[in-house]
């Protein structure tokens, strides 16, 4: 749903990005280091272990935005200055599949949620990215397919986050509304994969299904 907003706000931020490339920034050198930041958010949300320590909450959202302006910055960076590549676009999933996997962890090490809304919330927001780049693989476009992509889910935890720092459950559900609205996401793309392979014609689907074998 946001990705479309998304391109919106990238079009705001080309200041950011030619101040990014005069300093010597590169699109692969950002997106590592939104990684790093998402780890040390992840990693906040680790030990904050109770209600006693709210302050490391705001710090785990200010990384965690910080970490998403990141992943904004570096694809802005790519399509200005022609930089895009196979290899850049395979690491920027990659690490935000391990951002993920971290975030969601270090949540459920914390005692922040309930493990089993935890373990949900990690499979449903993986199966997300997976069912894209599977879907993709077969020649079907899935941007902007769904209603909780991976900035929807972002927003979702930093704002109940936010809340937590009053109340603390406030993050278990933010938790449980993740893995529900990743659920129907998947659900949604299943949807779209198979009315879009309906409508193509024998030969294309033959043609897919070869290069996907191989």
């Amino acid at each position: 749903m946001l990705t479309k907003l998304k391109k919106k706000v990238q079009q705001l931020l080309s200041s950011e990005a030619r101040a990014a490339h005069s300093i010597g920034l590169t699109p692969n050198v950002v997106t590592v280091f939104g990684f790093v930041l998402s780890f040390f958010a992840a990693l906040a949300y680790a030990l904050v272990m109770s209600p006693s320590k709210p302050y490391l909450l705001l710090v785990a959202v200010v990384l965690l935005m910080a970490s998403g302006f990141c992943d904004t910055l570096d694809g802005i960076l790519a399509r200005t200055y022609q930089q895009a590549t196979v290899f850049g676009g395979f690491l920027d999933s990659l690490l935000d599949r391990y951002a993920d996997v971290f975030m969601f962890a270090g949540i459920i090490i914390s005692g922040a949620c309930n493990l089993l809304a935890g373990l949900a919330a990690l499979a449903s927001s993986l199966m997300v990215s997976y069912s894209r780049a599977r879907a993709e693989a077969a020649g079907i476009k899935m941007e902007s397919i769904g209603i909780a992509e991976r900035p929807e889910r972002i927003i979702i935890l930093a704002a109940s986050s936010l809340v937590a720092i009053i109340w603390f459950p406030a993050l278990n559900i933010g938790v449980i509304t993740i893995a529900l609205l990743a659920t129907v996401t998947v659900l949604q793309r299943c949807l779209h994969f198979y009315k879009s392979n309906q409508s193509r014609s024998p030969e294309q689907k033959e043609d897919k299904e070869v290069k996907i074998a191989i």
